[in-house]
């Protein structure tokens, strides 16, 4: 595994907030930090794939697109149907 070492300056309300937090996760500073870091990360990359759907899909469904749909639908209606009987 890499590592990076960082030096970080932050206010002392927020270290005093790391250094409870970490006391009770029972955890370094050092781990809750990376553990902050690696959640941010994959948030952002989250909201970046889902900003490439919304763009995919911002033009609205194409032909193949709207069948596919069609269909899906189509055969939720017989999985209910087949339920219900």
């Amino acid at each position: 595994m890499a590592t990076l070492k960082a030096d970080v300056t932050l206010q002392d309300s927020m270290c005093e907030q790391i250094a409870t937090l970490a006391h009770e996760m029972q955890i370094s500073q050092n781990e809750l930090l990376a553990l902050a870091i690696a959640e941010y990360v994959q948030k952002h990359h989250y909201q970046k794939l889902q900003q490439s759907w919304n763009e995919a899909y911002a033009d609205g469904l194409d032909e193949d697109e709207q069948m596919m749909l069609k269909g899906i639908r189509r055969q939720q209606r017989r999985l209910i149907d087949l339920e219900e009987s």
